[in-house]
């Protein structure tokens, strides 16, 4: 083999190790489940509890409530619409990991 094919072998031979050594693949494997979560779980906050907190909350469109002090504006439903996000959010994943945890325990023993 001449030279230039051994560096080209090197090269990839180092990088499969760091693609073994940091878990890049899995690390790409959750981010696609995640983004694919969020949609989820947007879709599922904007067409579900969205709509009951609307009929709970009076005023109608709240999702676009602007608050305004002086100058300055602040998008309240918005930001109340993204709390929602996240608390939805968090709850899945803390469900998922304390799954994996108990059936990580449940292996052990």
């Amino acid at each position: 083999m001449d030279e230039i094919t051994q560096q080209k072998m090197s090269f990839t031979a180092e990088f499969l190790d760091f693609l073994k050594k940091y878990q890049v693949i899995g690390l790409a494997v959750a981010f696609v489940i995640g983004s694919a979560a969020t949609k989820l779980v947007t879709g599922l906050t904007n067409d579900t509890i969205m709509p009951i907190v609307t009929v709970i909350i009076p005023g109608g469109s709240w999702q676009t409530a602007i608050l305004e002090i002086g100058p300055f504006k602040f998008l309240i439903g918005d930001l109340i619409s993204q709390i929602i996000n996240f608390i939805i959010i968090a709850l899945v994943v803390f469900l998922i990991v304390k799954f994996v945890m108990n059936e990580d325990a449940t292996i052990k023993r």
